[in-house]
């Protein structure tokens, strides 16, 4: 099966490419190559000994996008993962993230539309369950939103359910991902934040490896285990892996299909810290700063609806985190080249 990839140079999408290639489906990306590396592409053939489509597009431009899909009418599929990710960031520039997420994504399904593929699994977030009142959150939870970036996953999600009531012949997947960490356990391809790093784990490992002097712990006065922020860190394998499931599983089936993608169990941001130290060996300066706006105390999943619909759980553990993600920045100090 042929698969458009968005953004698929990108953390999540570059892992997700290389178990799609491995599962036997041809791989087309679009990406624009703001927050992502062509060399991860690259990376991905070297590991599976095959070929990717890689065009460079940015889905603000519909035109460009209708010539992608015009140029490969074998497309069966797409999964989207293209858009901008910063929680703090979304805050400071929230026009520019519902311009680019909302704007990008309408233009995916208009194009999808007139060529007739009618199966999208969406990267959402665990950002659009708000400030649960109770954990672990189930798919069936009230949705808000504590920041711009939420907010256009959410937006997001509430457009495709509608293209599927337009017509229900849409297969609808709705991935809501918990907290990604970690790289391949070949250190090739990994997380390459561009400047500081908004999320834990690269900031963890850019302390590691002398590139910032300590890491920021962002708020120790939260109602939880050690007064830091708790969160579902899951392996990004494992994450890639449910995408290729809930192709498989939808592939026949029109609908809308949500799904948790976590471990179902939270850990602190310290502990997180302590695991990392431990299993590589390595001390980790660390400073509290205030809590940043948008953030809640705690979140973490109940992924049962994926183990039983997709046969899809995590396989890797925290410690297994810990190590793929120091493996990835050791061997790749400065992140990605700019070529290869």
């Amino acid at each position: 099966m042929h698969i458009l990839v968005t953004g698929g140079a990108g953390y999540i999408g570059s892992h997700t490419c290389l178990e799609l290639l491995n599962a036997g489906c041809t791989v087309t990306v679009v990406d624009n190559l703001l927050n992502s590396s062509r060399v991860a592409i690259s990376r991905v053939e070297e590991l599976c000994g095959k070929r990717i489509n890689f065009i460079k597009l940015d889905l603000l431009d519909i035109d460009g996008l209708r010539q992608v899909f015009a140029q490969h009418l074998d497309v069966r599929a797409v999964i989207h993962f293209a858009g901008l990710k910063a929680v703090g960031e979304s805050v400071e520039q929230p026009l520019r993230y519902y311009q680019n997420n909302l704007i990008g994504t309408l233009n995916l399904c208009q194009v999808m539309a007139e060529h007739r593929v009618k199966h999208i699994v969406f990267s959402s977030s665990a950002t659009v369950y708000g400030t649960p009142e109770t954990l672990p959150i189930l798919e069936n939870f009230p949705t808000s939103t504590t920041n711009p970036y939420g907010s256009t996953k959410l937006m997001i999600e509430r457009i495709l359910q509608d293209v599927h009531i337009s017509d229900p012949g849409w297969q609808v997947v709705l991935l809501r991902y918990f907290n990604p960490v970690g790289a391949h356990p070949s250190g090739y391809i990994g997380e390459d934040p561009s400047g500081i790093p908004n999320n834990l784990m690269p900031y963890i490992t850019q302390v590691a490896a002398g590139k910032l002097m300590e890491l920021r712990v962002f708020g120790n006065d939260y109602p939880t285990v050690d007064g830091t922020g708790v969160r579902d860190y899951l392996h990004v394998v494992d994450l890639a892996k449910g995408h290729v499931r809930a192709l498989e599983y939808t592939q026949k089936q029109p609908g809308v299909f949500i799904y948790n993608l976590g471990t179902g169990m939270g850990s602190s941001v310290l502990e997180m810290v302590h695991t990392f130290m431990e299993v590589n060996k390595i001390n980790i300066p660390y400073r509290i700063d205030p809590r940043r706006p948008g953030d809640i105390a705690a979140c973490y999943a109940d992924p049962s609806l994926a183990l039983r619909e997709l046969g899809w759980k995590t396989e890797y553990g925290l410690r297994e985190m810990c190590r793929d993600a120091w493996n990835w920045q050791k061997n790749n100090p400065d992140g990605y080249p700019e070529f290869e």
